[in-house]
């Protein structure tokens, strides 16, 4: 019996969906990414050594060889998508989605069948799974991607959660003077031996929030190999031995290269649960601006749930940041 997915494949001529092959798929994967994006108006950009170091570690949630579909047209690759599965904060186990299509190839069938594709997938690897856990399919869209957007809507998801990317312009040359932390808590230089320490921190910060992250081993390893890994550009700060906020900033040159752009992110911005309500994550905040601001960058930006329990948002705004860009988590019954 013929799949969903090959039945749209046989829909358009010389339409082949593979497995992943391996590092030499990359280059064009990452060709693909760039153009979608660039094509969007979005100013994110990826390189094949971030995607050697992301697919270089294989954990139970992502496996590149398992989780990772190529679309090809004629032997020409065309688009892109991958999978992995976490367990939510709010109780579901989510198989999430994502993918690219070359924008020389858009509105040809290409991004259903892929998503077809993944969703079947998705279906067999949960069989495979013991959980209590109600099963979700999930997806995450930019606002400016209509396509993908519609493509969502059409097949059943919901949006659950809206997220923003928000920037900070002028961080060369108006800035908030940074003031002393509450009493007790210090600032302290991030060497080798404290990456497991604040990675473990924010993550555990992490669960009070909407959604989830894989926690593992190879995770980690994941984002410490990753070419633009730089701690000394990480703000944390700490209570005796404990870490209790940071705030993990990167700049990505390849990315400012790309778009003419002077920005540092702050990745993630964290405090534990018990050191909230106190001013240290705004301190850390400012910190960091001063801190990427003598880095060379004029701009600082940074990613937020939309629905933030801690207020977020809020704090973000009360430092200058504005929303730049929004997103859509989609989410639909398996």
């Amino acid at each position: 019996m013929q799949t969903d997915a090959a039945a749209a494949a046989a829909e358009i001529p010389g339409l082949v969906i593979r497995p992943y092959a391996g590092e030499a798929d990359l280059p064009e994967m990452v060709r693909i990414q760039n153009a979608e994006w660039e094509a969007d108006g979005l100013s994110y950009r990826e390189t094949v050594a971030e995607q050697v170091a992301w697919f270089g570690h294989v954990s139970e949630q992502f496996n590149p060889a398992r989780d990772v579909t190529i679309a090809e047209v004629n032997g020409t690759m065309v688009g892109h998508a991958q999978r992995d599965w976490v367990d939510a904060t709010d109780g579901v186990r989510e198989y999430r989605g994502r993918g690219a299509v070359d924008p020389a190839w858009r509105r040809r069938g290409i991004g259903h069948a892929l998503a077809t594709d993944g969703e079947r997938q998705a279906a067999n690897l949960a069989a495979t799974h013991d959980t209590d856990r109600p099963r979700v399919l999930g997806v995450f869209t930019q606002g400016r991607n209509a396509g993908a957007n519609a493509l969502v809507a059409a097949t059943g998801y919901q949006p659950a959660r809206w997220f923003f990317d928000m920037e900070r312009p002028r961080i060369d040359s108006d800035l908030p003077a940074i003031k002393p932390l509450p009493a007790g808590i210090e600032v302290r230089r991030v060497t080798d031996d404290h990456l497991r320490a604040v990675w473990k921190a924010d993550i555990e910060a992490f669960r009070d929030h909407w959604g989830g992250h894989d926690e593992s081993e190879e995770a980690f390893l994941r984002h410490r190999d990753s070419p633009d890994f730089d701690p000394s550009l990480w703000v944390v700060a700490w209570d005796g031995d404990e870490v209790v906020a940071g705030s993990l900033n990167t700049i990505y040159p390849h990315e400012n290269e790309a778009t003419g752009l002077r920005r540092g992110w702050l990745d993630s911005v964290f405090t534990r649960r018990a050191w909230r309500r106190r001013g240290i994550a705004g301190g850390l905040i400012v910190r960091s601006l001063h801190l990427l601001a003598e880095r060379g960058m004029d701009t600082a930006a940074l990613g937020v749930d939309a629905d933030n329990p801690s207020g977020a948002l809020r704090l973000y705004e009360s430092f200058g940041f504005a929303v730049t860009e929004r997103g859509t988590a989609w989410r639909k019954p398996m």
